[in-house]
């Protein structure tokens, strides 16, 4: 299996104050994302979801960290649903099943650590 290769991080997000939220506009109907790091220990993306869009069940084999930026989502984790609004984070552990659904048009970021 060949060695997966670090992504250079856009020049202009490097050291210094950025507005989060800023960096991702809503599409109707659409879940949209960008990774501002992709490297082999791990990734950081923003996404923006329309109200009503989310990401369906799935699992990761990394724990996930969420960030809420705007508005609020519900986040499964193992079939119980939390509330997580703009300022609150959630962890969702590795390995175990998860899904969120925007409750009104959101931004989160997530971040995902590789051991």
């Amino acid at each position: 299996m060949a060695e997966r290769e670090d992504k250079p991080t856009d020049e202009k997000l490097l050291a210094k104050p950025i507005e989060l939220t800023g960096l991702l506009g809503y599409q109707d109907g659409a879940v949209v994302s960008r990774t501002l790091v992709d490297k082999r220990v791990g990734t950081i993306t923003i996404f923006s979801f329309d109200q009503g869009q989310g990401l369906s069940e799935h699992t990761a084999p990394y724990d996930a960290y969420v960030q809420i930026a705007d508005g609020a989502m519900d986040i499964t984790v193992e079939g119980a649903v939390n509330r997580v609004e703009a300022g609150r984070f959630i962890i969702m552990p590795a390995r175990k099943p998860h899904a969120l659904r925007a409750v009104v048009q959101s931004k989160m970021l997530l971040v995902m650590i590789r051991a």
